[in-house]
């Protein structure tokens, strides 16, 4: 009997200590009014504000929010999410765009949570609530296991049907172009123009500062970029820019 309470006394412990480690935190973050909020009203602000651009340069996911974002990214509202942002590329090029069928109409891609899910990978290291370990992690993209995102495969298949020039940007780096390409092939993404990555010659260079390069080495080829699509900031932003850019929702890391 005594051996049984002292079990539920610890559980109760840990249960309570935890409790009290989120209380704190909420408490730290009461609105101006006083407002209370809910630990999942905490994260899904978090998730918004990193979506919105207001949160940047963060290393991991505020532990707390750790289990929320493993659900929300592998829920339907993630799907819904990302779907709707297709759906809006889609309504851009159908009526804001007029194509001249000269071979220089573009459109420019990431791969990573864009074409690719490494949602697979994330699974097994902390969904964001963890430092990325790039040597794990480029591992984990040698073995080509990236699944397509359905979402993007639509807007992929209708961009080819309309003739437009399709470009694959991505901070990979270009020892994994073999890994890439068949992974891409094998889960249906094949008919592009160009796959550019990441050079020993941009090694120093940000993410925004590589895509940026890349999209005025295209544009001064004469390809006029009527669309980007990315689920990181650093994948849209800066000089030269497309007609418009869209970015597909992703809270578990941040590429600057």
């Amino acid at each position: 009997m005594a051996r049984k309470f002292g079990i539920f006394f610890t559980i109760f412990c840990l249960l309570f200590t935890s409790s009290l480690a989120d209380w704190n935190i909420l408490k730290q973050h009461k609105t101006n009014d006083g407002l209370k909020i809910s630990l999942k009203n905490y994260c899904e602000s978090w998730r918004m504000n990193v979506e919105l651009h207001n949160i940047r340069d963060y290393v991991v996911v505020p532990q707390e929010c750790v289990a929320y974002i493993a659900k929300y990214m592998t829920s339907t509202q993630y799907k819904v999410d990302s779907e709707r942002t297709i759906d809006e590329c889609i309504l851009h090029i159908s009526t804001n765009c007029i194509l001249e069928h000269d071979g220089k109409d573009a459109w420019i891609f990431d791969i990573d949570d864009t074409l690719l899910s490494s949602v697979p990978y994330y699974k097994n290291n902390g969904f964001g609530g963890n430092k990325l370990n790039m040597t794990s992690m480029e591992a984990w993209m040698s073995q080509g296991k990236g699944t397509a995102l359905s979402h993007s495969v639509k807007l992929f298949n209708h961009l080819k049907e309309l003739g437009v020039q399709i470009f694959i940007v991505s901070s990979r780096r270009e020892l994994l172009r073999s890994a890439t390409v068949d992974n891409l092939v094998h889960v249906g993404f094949y008919g592009w123009k160009g796959l550019i990555l990441r050079g020993q010659e941009d090694e120093c260079k940000n993410a925004q500062k590589f895509k940026a390069e890349v999209r005025s080495k295209l544009i001064s080829k004469g390809y006029r970029i009527l669309g980007i699509v990315g689920d990181q900031w650093s994948s849209i932003a800066g000089l030269p820019s497309a007609k418009r850019t869209f970015k597909l929702p992703n809270p578990m890391y941040y590429l600057a």
